[in-house]
């Protein structure tokens, strides 16, 4: 085996370095402006609709947080709709909305008393 040559490994690692600079400067290049990027929710899958004026059983209150005794108002984005019964249930979170799915009818029956009860603890003005 032959000795390495300092000076061609200089030379290679300089042109390796010189082709990395201008690969990144030339993918930079192609990357448009960060101000002209349009929003992350205008686009794909962070965009969610739920269409105006869409109205959830337990007045748009979140069944979770019912049971667990807090009136959760939201805008419905987030819901789901019961293949048997149809009726949509809203939730704040996803969380929210995975863990009523584990048990959706149980858990209807339960948030719907909550509400119930909270409506009777509340006096009238």
């Amino acid at each position: 085996m032959g000795k390495a040559n300092p000076t061609s490994f200089g030379l290679g690692m300089t042109l390796t370095g010189i082709f990395l600079v201008l690969s990144a400067t030339s993918m930079l290049a192609a990357e448009p402006d960060m101000r002209n990027r349009p929003h992350a929710n205008d686009l794909g899958i962070w965009k969610s609709y739920s269409p105006k004026g869409l109205r959830g059983e337990l007045h748009n209150y979140d069944p979770v947080g019912l049971m667990a005794g807090a009136l959760i108002h939201t805008d419905c984005s987030i819901n789901w709709t019961d293949p048997d019964t149809h009726k949509t249930f809203c939730f704040n979170s996803a969380t929210s909305q995975v863990y009523f799915a584990n048990w959706p009818k149980t858990y209807a029956r339960k948030a719907a008393e909550a509400l119930q009860r909270m409506k009777e603890e509340t006096p009238s003005q």
